[in-house]
């Protein structure tokens, strides 16, 4: 598998994973996430892959086929009155495939943002993760990942 940043090429594959990541939300969620949307326009997703302060990588196949991404943004706090200041690099987004999982491909991919970030200079690497979706949380811890701060919510 080759890792790089997402192209023009890619927006086929980078949507059907979208998708994936938009049921598995729904499924879990569905007072929150709707079943038939889109979280980007083509459009958007070209600005983004344009953009170097929120750089998207997909791991591809010989063929290109996109199996898996991570969609990063660059956090960056200076001169705040209670953060040190530091440079983070958040995970908004990361999928494989679910036809391609267990190959180790997720694994590949969070390894390549984390070098990406080590050599860039990032303090770390940050996500988050909803708990109705105890695979990514399990996928997560096994990369080492640890809780820092947890979101709470009461249904009213």
């Amino acid at each position: 598998m080759n890792i790089r940043r997402a192209g023009a090429e890619d927006l086929p594959g980078v949507n059907s994973l979208l998708r994936q990541v938009l049921m598995v939300h729904h499924n879990g969620r569905p007072d929150l996430f709707r079943a038939d949307a889109k979280k980007y326009t083509d459009g958007q997703l070209l600005e983004i892959f344009a953009d170097d302060k929120r750089p998207v990588f997909v791991g591809v196949d010989e063929n290109n086929n996109v199996l898996g991404y991570a969609f990063c943004v660059y956090e960056e706090y200076e001169n705040d009155n209670i953060l040190t200041d530091r440079k983070t690099l958040y995970i908004d987004d990361i999928c494989v495939d679910e036809n391609t999982r267990g190959k180790k491909v997720g694994k590949q991919i969070y390894e390549y943002v984390c070098d990406f970030a080590k050599n860039n200079g990032f303090y770390n690497v940050t996500l988050n993760v909803w708990s109705c979706n105890p695979g990514a949380m399990k996928f997560y811890e096994k990369m080492g990942l640890v809780p820092y701060k947890i979101g709470m919510e009461k249904i009213l």
